[in-house]
């Protein structure tokens, strides 16, 4: 079975701190901020692990985590070892990436993510 990668955007609702931050009410001012790779486990196929990090992420009027792609584990992996050319750095980075593995059939793995 496959480990994927979601990766997320992160968008803020700068409106919702000072009102309501709703569309209707012309007070929704959503600005772009960091994201995520979340790693998944116990899924046969990437749609699947798309829409399962869609269901878990957070979405409120104040701030959204948003799916944007999926890749297999081996092709994140990778670019991420392209990315970092310090040994030390990549190492941390991916210590870091495991504390965000999920698995559908694991409700402990997801319930206390913290994005």
């Amino acid at each position: 079975m496959p480990t994927y990668v979601v990766t997320t955007q992160t968008l803020e609702n700068y409106g919702a701190h000072d009102g309501s931050g709703k569309f209707a009410d012309g007070k929704a001012y959503w600005k772009v901020k960091g994201g995520n790779d979340i790693i998944v486990k116990g899924l046969d196929r990437y749609q699947d692990a798309w829409a399962f990090v869609a269901a878990i992420a957070p979405s409120t009027i104040v701030w959204k985590e948003i799916p944007i792609s999926v890749q297999e584990y081996w092709e994140w992996e990778a670019a991420l070892s392209e990315k970092w050319e310090d040994d030390d750095a990549y190492d941390f980075f991916l210590q870091q990436a495991q504390k965000r593995t999920v698995n559908p059939n694991d409700p402990n793995s997801y319930e206390s993510l913290v994005w």
